[in-house]
């Protein structure tokens, strides 16, 4: 299981996400993802960002009143 905080990037994560998936994370690995929420948009497209990967959505949650939480299995 690996932790990774991308609040630093405010909404512009979504390609660091992608490549810490695929550089990081073994195939059945856990990785949590803190980003800031900004809009709540970009809670409904992190989630379908991990699922149109093909990686398994494990949850999801608001960490505080700024961040988000994505928790999700490598395929």
């Amino acid at each position: 299981m690996k932790r990774f905080d991308l609040r630093h990037l405010k909404s512009d994560f979504y390609n660091k996400m992608g490549e810490l998936i695929d550089k990081e994370l073994a195939s059945g690995e856990i990785g949590i993802f803190l980003f800031e929420k900004g809009e709540h948009e970009n809670v409904m497209k992190s989630a379908a960002f991990i699922k149109e990967r093909g990686h398994i959505l494990m949850n999801s949650l608001q960490f505080n009143h700024v961040d988000w939480t994505i928790i999700m299995k490598k395929a």
